[in-house]
């Protein structure tokens, strides 16, 4: 006989994919129960930008405005040398993602105080506990016994849940027993970081910098609400007692034209690089997000975020295994769909760190990017979102919708409102017509699966078109209809997280 359950989801951890976690599941109204040792967030800055992908998820649980207040737009990235020979130039382009622009500059610590309160409206689904520690995750066939420790009283419980999440950091004690093995390497050289107060504007401040030296690269990066920082490399003779003092920084900072005049040092700190990753995201009931299964260097900005949507990923697939609409088998598309596009950001991020250094070639260099009588590329770190695998029809191809995550536009429904798509589409699936009902062109079969997942079906409408039905979406720029056309579709089926998991041409059917 199965024991009784006391919460669907723990949540081991309570940081950035914890607590998104609990904003996803809360939103779901899936009960969860977090651990947390610490009960102040942790006061360094090491997370600094999040991007419009990022921002689309935490619009779904309608916290980006509240986010945004505290974030600063990302103008663009340059690689400069210490003479002031520009290397190369990245401006953002503008998002099709929604309202934010591609990038943000934040300042963690109020990030994460900010995810905390939105996370207490759902206080009667999710239990938060903070100092407390898990001293044992042990699982059976039906679910997942956490035991813990009051660090206070010392007082032990145990909590059973239908799943449980770690979210409890690089040095993941639930990584651990689960005997997973992290794999991959830690880079040898210790770095510096100094994070400071601006008391001055000093010219291209807000122009996320990279200093091109193979000797001391600099990575040079306004944060939000007036903070700035440095990342460093330390050469191999010296010690972390070298830079004990704020007096033994400024010699470093004086180099990069920063002095007392234009900031307050208030903190700084040492750390590793790390590119590593878990040999596996599940084992039984138990989940790896974040940094507990994945570890990558800083320099695509992707580190915390790649957290945030494992978080979004997993929280979504949860509620549908719990309600029993979908099989506990879903949840393995959780890895196949996470782990390549985080395999693809540490690629990305390897890639911009051989630029800092100079590791790369002339023909390198010049391959990264076009000449001025070229069309530009799109970077690789703007890329839209993808899914090479995973729960969708079939896989990523060239023009084919599948795996891809569909624009944002201003729309209006037929009453008149007007808004941006995911406020019409809600937390559910979606079916999506280019001017045709979508369940007509569904076989029987086709309609019952969707209908089983309380799909909605949705015509799409250009603004000189007439919207009577309360299931028509008025496209007022054309951008979702171009979409379509573009990929050679008159039907989508999106998913909660608004990627595409079947098409007109792929197949319309559910996933298997």
């Amino acid at each position: 006989m199965s024991k009784p359950f006391d919460t669907d989801v723990a949540i081991i951890g309570y940081g950035p994919s914890g607590v998104s976690a609990a904003l996803c599941l809360g939103q779901y109204g899936v009960n969860a129960v977090a651990f947390e040792r610490d009960s102040a967030i942790y006061p360094r800055a090491r997370a600094v930008t999040v991007n419009d992908w990022t921002m689309r998820c935490f619009q779904s649980v309608g916290l980006d405005q509240a986010l945004a207040r505290d974030m600063d737009a990302t103008a663009a990235l340059r690689w400069i040398t210490y003479e002031g020979h520009e290397l190369m130039r990245m401006d953002f382009p503008p998002s099709h993602l929604g309202l934010h622009p591609q990038s943000y500059s934040i300042y963690q610590p109020v990030m994460e105080e900010t995810m905390r309160q939105g996370a207490l409206r759902h206080a009667d689904r999710v239990d938060v506990r903070y100092g407390v520690e898990v001293t044992g995750v042990e699982q059976d066939a039906d679910g997942v016994t956490i035991t813990s420790r009051n660090l206070a009283s010392g007082s032990i419980s145990t909590t059973r849940a239908r799943y449980a999440l770690a979210c409890d950091g690089g040095s993941s004690t639930t990584r651990e027993r689960l005997g997973v093995k992290l794999l991959g390497e830690t880079v040898d050289t210790r770095w510096l970081v100094i994070d400071a107060h601006v008391k001055r504007w000093w010219p291209d401040r807000h122009i996320l910098t990279f200093w091109s030296d193979k000797k001391r690269p600099v990575v040079d990066i306004a944060l939000a609400l007036g903070n700035h920082r440095w990342e460093i490399p330390m050469e191999p003779h010296e010690t972390e007692a070298d830079f004990a003092t704020h007096d033994q920084l400024w010699p470093l900072l004086n180099s990069l034209g920063v002095t007392k005049d234009d900031v307050d040092i208030h903190q700084h700190a040492f750390y590793k690089h790390h590119v590593r990753t878990a040999e596996r995201w599940r084992v039984g009931r138990v989940f790896l997000l974040g940094d507990a299964g994945h570890l990558m260097p800083p320099w695509a900005g992707s580190g915390m975020q790649s957290g945030v949507r494992d978080a979004f990923n997993i929280s979504w697939k949860l509620r549908e295994v719990l309600a029993g609409r979908l099989p506990d088998s879903l949840l393995d598309s959780y890895e196949a769909e996470r782990a390549p596009n985080v395999a693809f950001y540490t690629g990305v991020a390897v890639q911009l760190g051989r630029i800092i250094k100079q590791q790369l070639s002339e023909e390198e260099m010049a391959a990264m990017v076009p000449p001025p009588d070229q069309p530009p590329s799109l970077p690789p770190l703007f890329w839209a979102p993808t899914l090479v695998a995973g729960w969708m029809q079939g896989t990523l191809r060239d023009g084919c919708a599948v795996g891809r995550m569909v624009p944002q536009p201003r729309v209006a429904n037929a009453q008149g409102k007007r808004c941006l798509l995911d406020e019409l589409l809600g937390d559910g699936f979606t079916l999506l017509g280019d001017g045709v009902d979508p369940a007509s062109l569904l076989s029987p079969q086709e309609k019952a699966g969707w209908d089983g997942l309380g799909a909605r079906y949705a015509t799409v409408l250009p603004a000189n078109a007439p919207g009577s039905s309360p299931n028509d979406i008025i496209d007022l720029s054309g951008t979702l209809l171009d979409w379509l056309r573009a990929h050679h579709t008159r039907v989508v089926a999106l998913r909660p997280d608004r990627f595409v998991a079947a098409a007109e041409g792929a197949g319309l059917g559910l996933p298997g």
